[in-house]
Parts: C-alpha cells; structure tokens; sequence
C-alpha cells in the first residue's frame, strides 16, 4: 500500500538534492533498532519508503530516508518533530526522527490499507457518505494540530490513508512558510472534491499523479454535481465552497462540526441534513455559505408559520371523520408513514477500451506515420504512450489542422466524460463526435474532418498532465468519439511535440 511521504511536492522539496550515497538495504538495522524489510515507494521528493520492524517493541513501523541528511534533510526533521506532539486517533503516530549526517530517516506508525489515492484510481469516485467521512476525519485531525499553533501543510488523496479496520489517517506534516491554516482548510475541500469525482482541483509543483479537474477559462473546477450524479447539493456547495478563495474558510474545529453533522445525516442518506451551519466572522462580507445559512433560517420560519396554520386546521376539524385519498387510478392511498422512494441514480463506470477500438486520425497533408500508435493510448500503462513526431510550428507546422484518436465504442451509449494524460501540458484540443468511422484513410480522415462536430463551447488549453472533458449531452447517446489536438506544446528544444499516455472514457 501506499504510505507516508506520498503527498504533493513542495518547491523546497523539487529543488533538495537526492544522492545515492549511504542508500539502505533490506535487512539493514537503523539506531540498533528498527530493521528495514522491504522497499515499499519513493515519495514525491525522492525519499525512499520502507516498512521496517521495531526489534525492541516488536512492532511493525514505516521509515521514510532521506540521503544526504544535515541541511538537506532539516524540514523533513523538523515535521516530525512537530508531530510528535499532536496525539489524535486520525493522525499517523510520529515515534522517531535521527539525522546522521549521511542520511536522515524518521520512524511512523505503519498503517496497514491503502492511501485515498490508491482507493479512487482503483474502485472510482467514492459515494457522498463515505467521502463526507473521510473528510470529517481530516478536518477533526486538522483542528487537533492547528490547537497547537502549527499547520500540516500535506493534505493529499496521498497522504490520506484509510485503514483495513476502517480508521482514516493524515500522515507526512511537510508545513514550508508557504503553508498556513487556510490553505490546510482549502485542502479539505480538495479531499472533499477528489473523494467525489477522483480529480485534484488544486495546482501541484512539477507533474501531477493526480487527474486535474475539468476547468473553465478562468481555470476554476466545474462543480462535482457537473461531473457526476448524486452528489447533494449543499454538499456540493461546501465543497465548492472551501476551494473558493473568494470566500473565507470557517476554522477547523467549525468545518469539524459541520462535517460531523452531514456525516450523521449520511447514515439517513442526508434527509435531514438541512442548509451548512458555520458561518465565518472573520469578514463583513457575506459569503455563500452565510447566505445559505440566511436561507435556512427563513425557510424555516416558513414552515413553522405552515405548520402553525395546518396544525389549527387539524384542531378545527378533528371530529371530522378521515377522509380517503385516492390517486388518479381510483385506488385509495397508503395510510400514514407511507412514502415513495426514487432508485439510486446510476454512477458512471469506465468503458474498457481495446487496442481494435481506437485508432489515430491524421487529416490530408499528413503522413500516416502515426498509424498503429493509437493502441499505446488504451493499454492502461503511462509507461508506453503515442509519440507524436516533432513539428516546427505549434500547429503542427501548418501542414494540417491537428491530429487526434478516434474512439468506437461499438455501440450508441450515454457518456459523462473524456480524461487524457499526456506528458506536459499546452496542448490545444477539444472533442469531438460524429455519426461513423469513414475508414482509416486519407479520404476517411478528411470526412471525419468534414462531419464531426466539436462539443462544448470552445477548444481546451490543457494546465496540466491529465484534464478532464465533461461536454457530453446527459440526454444524448454516442458512439464515435475523436480527441483532437490542434496545437503542441514546446518540447524545449525549439520545437513542438506530446506524448499521449492513456485516454479513457465513462458512461452508463
């Protein structure tokens, strides 16, 4: 499983050097103590993560190195050492931290399950209760290290580790100057968001192992409720909400206790979860959230006067004797307590794609060179990718109007969204959808060209490595799909290329 030290990159952390010498190895025991068994990842600053054994307790342990320690290694130390001293049941316990020049290591808790992240890419998106738990936990952990004064400054799909038993758990505090309380709440919503639709809304230092979130020109998420069905609306809102820089973040014990409501209502699937209940006052402007607490309140007011006047009614005529209700059939309703229920709304699932049912288009004035490379987009590894070849200008040296892969999904079906990873981002693209393959061909490439119509309302300049496009019609069905790029990026070297790693597609 994924353990500590698997969270965003700080810019302190892209710059420290990493060097070989002093590596460890299985067997190997550190401090005369805890014995390295197995090599488990390397984290996003190059530190190497071990699952160890504490010979003196007999415990298994989880110890993240750092080669060379001294100065490279002082922050990494430092978190620890601020860790240590927060005790909460939703934060990885913190049990050692030693430098010894040539490397520094620090010892956690090892926890046996796997990390928010691993969760998500493997099953998709989680169900509002469970997501709203996960939440709860990571906010009530927040709210126990901001008591102290200090800020984690790593809250990620990454470091956000869930138990076999159950028990969610914020690991690697990594706090630089950068970080600070709010930027711990605004994280929360990224969990929130990432837990709901398995997309990270928030910018990362360097390439991103998380999908980026679809975005709007100004760069803003669209809202979990656009990219996928059953999310609550106010739910929606929190999260949108916390991500929201425009709008103030409540402190960390409020968010707790606003969490902690909605995660009981989650076990009575939200029916009385009612409007969001903290407010901020810490600003005169009212924000989205103090309006839908004003909202409430009215709505409230309204019901009790309805209420008031229904319940006179009641009084008035309680001689009367029950009358019957009946429906438009004639037949005479359920008595009391009776109510209807709606059908869970179907999720999205990804739609295994095979190497026969993708191909590349490459419109006249193009070579044809490309054929066959369609199939590295769909083999599930971003190990193996379709390289494109290296054009003069942008716009693929104005020999053609872009390049692209066409998808056949065999039959119509309804779609809610398109994700390509690609190997930087810049590229200019868009999707598209027609009525038939017109042959892998020159000619077939020309029609497809001539008939397809672009989706959405205007062609996407991708901010990072993976981007996400919601632009199907809810009400429509499809079954051809082309991902078309009409401008590369920089390849550095004075020329302009990409890699494509994977596409996916996802429907009902």
């Amino acid at each position: 499983m994924t353990q500590v030290g698997e969270g965003h990159e700080t810019a302190a952390d892209a710059d420290g050097p990493v060097m070989t010498f002093g590596a460890p190895t299985a067997g190997e025991v550190l401090a005369e103590r805890y014995q390295l068994e197995e090599h488990v990842n390397d984290d996003s600053a190059g530190r190497q993560v071990w699952r160890g054994v504490d010979v003196i307790l007999r415990r298994p342990v989880a110890v993240v190195l750092r080669y060379p320690g001294g100065d490279s290694a002082t922050e990494m130390l430092q978190a620890a050492v601020d860790a240590s001293r927060v005790i909460h049941p939703n934060l990885v316990g913190v049990y050692d931290a030693i430098d010894e020049g040539a490397r520094a290591y620090v010892v956690r808790e090892w926890v046996e399950g796997e990390s928010l992240r691993e969760m998500v890419s493997s099953d998709g998106p989680l169900d509002p209760g469970r997501a709203t738990a996960i939440a709860h936990s990571i906010a009530d952990a927040l709210a126990a290290v901001h008591a102290t004064g200090m800020v984690h400054g790593n809250v990620h799909p990454g470091t956000t580790l869930i138990a076999d038993d159950g028990r969610v758990v914020l690991a690697d505090a990594r706090a630089d100057s950068a970080d600070n309380v709010e930027s711990d709440i605004r994280a929360v919503g990224g969990i929130l968001y990432f837990a709901l639709t398995g997309h990270w809304p928030h910018n990362e230092v360097g390439s991103s192992a998380l999908p980026d979130a679809n975005r709007d020109g100004t760069g803003a998420p669209a809202a979990p409720r656009q990219i996928r069905a059953g999310v609550p609306a106010y739910l929606d809102d929190l999260t949108m909400d916390l991500l929201d820089t425009r709008v103030a973040t409540p402190e960390a014990d409020s968010l707790t206790a606003e969490l902690a409501r909605l995660d009981a209502s989650a076990e009575e699937e939200y029916e009385d979860a009612g409007p969001l209940r903290f407010a901020q006052s810490t600003t005169t402007e009212p924000t989205r959230s103090t309006s839908k607490i004003i909202i409430g309140v009215g709505a409230l007011v309204v019901i009790a006067v309805i209420g008031l006047v229904f319940g006179i009614n009641a009084i008035n005529s309680s001689g009367d004797p029950k009358p019957t209700v009946t429906n438009q059939a004639g037949a005479g309703s359920e008595p009391d307590g009776a109510t209807d229920t709606q059908p869970p709304a179907p999720q999205p699932k990804k739609i295994p794609l095979t190497a026969d049912m993708v191909r590349v288009v490459d419109p006249p004035k193009g070579d044809r060179d490309d054929t066959g490379e369609s199939k590295y987009t769909v083999d599930g590894d971003d190990e193996t990718a379709w390289e494109l070849q290296h054009f003069n200008q942008a716009n693929f040296g104005n020999r053609k109007p872009g390049m692209g892969v066409l998808i056949d999904l065999g039959s119509a079906r309804k779609l809610s969204e398109v994700e390509v990873r690609m190997s930087q981002p810049g590229v200019t693209m868009d999707v598209r959808a027609g009525t038939e393959d017109y042959g892998d061909s020159s000619d077939g490439d020309k029609k497809i060209m001539e008939n397809y119509k672009r989706l959405g309302d205007s062609e996407t300049v991708t901010t990072g490595n993976r981007t996400l496009f919601s632009v199907f019609n809810p009400d429509q069905t499809y079954r051809y799909v082309l991902v078309f790029m009409t401008k590369l990026p920089s390849d550095g070297e004075g020329r302009f290329s990409v890699d494509v790693q994977e596409i996916s597609i996802s429907g009902y």
